[in-house]
């Protein structure tokens, strides 16, 4: 039995579906999500860069909670640092979010897929790289969506359908118009629109359909695989904190000022108790 908390992080609310998604699944372990909204967004910094923010980022993450595993619940901090913390932080298993090119390549008829993400994503040799060892023969249509990712940011992951559609159409209609049938959501804030990019997927003629892929299940089953491979699972029933302690599951906010109403939904809509990072 390993008490140790499970960790996720990402710029900001992108990777609380993949959080969702493993809470859910595992009961029994604490998880604790990070917003780095100090640095948000990572996907237009440079790879020094961001490697020296996730560095010092995860060593006061690692001092202050003493997590068993993160998942770097961000492709842009994937694809750049995910080897580098691993070789800086080796006694956290870390668990990396990269575009979901494998399934995507395999749904593929015409053998072109699509990638939405950031610039840093698509243009990073980790992309390159992972295309072909999973997509051999496989053409590659990368769009950046930087608007998108600030869309979801703001709000618009409470946005209702019309308005969501009405901000993914065009990303849509770019990939069709490249000739891709399977688009990667390359974004972990991406998975907040998947509604919306798949209610536009199937218009059109049939030869125009788009299938929509995204990584959640894929990083939630490897984050399971690792508790598993190394005997690190909590107990099956978990239990609440006890009083003075450190509530069980957090949301913690790195930056100065107030969280704002937005994010006291977010972290309630989640069941997740909200805080700042020099809070805890």
């Amino acid at each position: 039995m390993d008490l140790r908390p499970v960790l996720f992080l990402d710029s900001g609310i992108g990777g609380l579906p993949y959080c969702g998604r493993f809470a859910r699944r595992n009961p029994g372990e604490r998880v604790i999500y990070v917003a780095d909204r100090a640095n948000f967004p990572y996907g237009g910094k440079d790879r020094d860069a961001l490697g020296r923010i996730l560095s010092a980022l995860a060593r006061d993450l690692d001092n202050l909670f003493r997590p068993k595993l993160a998942v770097l619940a961000c492709n842009t901090a994937s694809v750049t640092a995910l080897a580098l913390l691993r070789e800086r932080f080796p006694g956290i298993r870390w668990v990396g979010t990269v575009p979901a090119v494998k399934p995507a390549a395999s749904a593929s008829l015409k053998r072109h897929i699509g990638i939405l993400g950031t610039a840093r994503t698509i243009a990073d040799p980790y992309t390159e790289g992972l295309l072909r060892r999973c997509a051999p023969g496989c053409k590659l249509t990368g769009i950046a969506a930087p608007d998108l990712v600030d869309f979801v940011e703001r709000g618009g992951d409470r946005a209702g359908i019309d308005e969501q559609r009405g901000r993914a159409a065009p990303y849509i209609a770019g990939f069709r118009r490249a000739g891709a049938d399977a688009v990667v959501l390359g974004c972990t804030h991406f998975v907040f629109l998947r509604d919306a990019f798949e209610s536009l997927s199937g218009e059109g003629s049939p030869e125009e359909a788009v299938r929509i892929f995204d990584s959640v299940e894929g990083v939630a089953g490897r984050a399971e695989s690792l508790l598993e491979k190394h005997g690190i699972r909590a107990a099956p029933g978990g239990g609440a904190a006890l009083p003075g302690e450190r509530p069980r599951n957090l949301l913690v906010l790195t930056g100065d000022g107030e969280p704002g109403e937005l994010w006291r939904q977010r972290a309630a809509d989640a069941g997740l108790s909200l805080g700042r990072l020099g809070e805890f």
